[in-house]
């Protein structure tokens, strides 16, 4: 064999670089699974109610009432499609006036430009919690009327939007002049400019950011329980714990559904970000 067949048989050193790296994250990983799974483990003992010896001194850890949660997991997991369908349509409301207030201050026209800046200063500078509130108990007095549901979206999505308009301007702000230069000098419109080139690169920048504003939304749509008429994961976790006077049990089973939604939402999440990086290399 000769010394050139030799040295394409031989992994090149940036080879060995770049396996030695994946080992090195893949260890990094199995480590931190073992860390999570030992956590997972202490925070279950803690919940057993076994009772602890240590020397003299004897410590009891929570006794959690194992029937109540048996017979009430199922009710409160009934929550989860209306946690779910508020959260999709609270981010639909919000992605559109995201995308709208982020133009609406991009504009060189001063009325448009006003009314998105007061939107977005109006809403992020009053709590979600009393949005909520504003929809379903002041509205009334004006002689409309909302639905629970339909205010706490309103709500939501309305105050999401107004944080993430400014994901959605520094995504459209990303588009270099150049490319819009480029469109225009090819007999592209202004609007076709914006559809065809801006706005899905802007989209593109705006899409991880929108993941995490989609997975603190689906926790944020707990507050929407406080109206009492919308029957989700918190509404229904207090209902029985509040009736049974078991409201440790109750609360623990609705934040256990909540972390595992969030798990899995960050999950695809970052399977989304991985395929976006990809398009980047």
């Amino acid at each position: 064999m000769t010394s050139a067949t030799q040295q394409e048989a031989s992994p090149s050193h940036a080879e060995l670089l770049y396996q030695a790296q994946l080992r090195k994250e893949r260890l990094f990983r199995a480590h931190v699974g073992v860390s999570w799974v030992i956590l997972l483990l202490i925070l279950i003992f803690l919940f057993s109610g076994q009772k602890i010896q240590i020397g003299q001194l004897e410590y009891q850890t929570i006794q959690l009432d194992s029937e109540f949660i048996l017979k009430n997991l199922i009710f409160i997991a009934g929550g989860l499609g209306q946690t779910l369908l508020i959260s999709i349509l609270s981010i639909s409301v919000a992605v559109t006036l995201a995308l709208l207030a982020a133009l609406g201050r991009l504009s060189n026209f001063p009325p448009i430009y006003a009314i998105s800046a007061f939107y977005v200063s109006l809403i992020r500078g009053t709590p979600l919690y009393l949005q909520i509130f504003f929809f379903f108990l002041a509205l009334p007095q004006l002689g409309i009327n909302l639905s629970g549901v339909v205010a706490g979206v309103t709500a939501l999505g309305l105050n999401y939007g107004a944080y993430m308009s400014e994901t959605f301007r520094a995504g459209l702000s990303s588009v270099g002049k150049g490319q819009r230069e480029a469109a225009l000098a090819l007999g592209m419109t202004s609007s076709q400019t914006m559809r065809r080139i801006v706005l899905p690169q802007a989209l593109r920048f705006a899409i991880p950011p929108m993941g995490n504003d989609f997975i603190s939304m689906t926790k944020d749509s707990a507050l929407v329980s406080a109206t009492g008429f919308v029957h989700e994961l918190m509404w229904r976790a207090v209902k029985v714990g509040r009736a049974q006077f078991n409201n440790l049990e109750a609360l623990i089973i609705a934040a256990m559904f909540y972390w595992a939604l969030t798990l899995i939402l960050t999950y695809f999440q970052s399977k989304l970000e991985t395929r976006l990086a990809k398009g980047d290399r």
